[in-house]
């Protein structure tokens, strides 16, 4: 009986730690800048940060800034998959739309490949602002977790 609960407990640990989730960020920026002046990529960070040693608890008594070094939070090992603008001297570019699609669905196939599941997808636009401004991007994020 004694051997039967400790297999059981075992089999429920490993069931647990079968349930412990990865997830990993994938970040499309397409340029939205009129006469395709501006950079479009596909971004992998190829290393990780724990943000825990980057936050700082603050309270109404305490008034310090985190003191990290900015430098310590940049990633510099990722890799960056080039895009076509959105727009170029005649305007809209939708050959570019498609083929950033091609190269967004073979990165997308490639991580599901490789074990991966797409979980969420979130985007937004920072787009022209009138007159005066004519910039603006449209990221894309892509959650995965296995």
């Amino acid at each position: 009986m004694k051997k039967l609960m400790l297999i059981s407990c075992l089999f429920l640990l490993a069931g647990v730690d079968a349930m412990a989730q990865q997830y990993k960020v994938i970040t499309s920026v397409e340029s939205i800048i009129p006469s395709g002046l501006g950079r479009s990529r596909i971004i992998n960070a190829q290393e990780e940060k724990d943000y825990k040693e980057f936050t700082s608890v603050q309270t109404e008594d305490d008034n310090s800034r985190n003191k990290s070094d900015r430098d310590e939070i940049r990633v510099r090992n990722f890799e960056e998959t080039k895009l076509l603008n959105f727009f170029n001297i005649g305007g809209i570019r939708f050959q570019n739309i498609a083929a950033n699609d091609a190269m967004l669905s073979s990165m997308i196939n490639s991580m599901v490949a490789d074990g991966w599941e797409l979980a969420f997808v979130t985007s937004a636009v920072e787009s022209d602002a009138g007159k005066e401004d004519g910039q603006g991007i449209f990221i894309t994020r892509y959650i995965f977790r296995k």
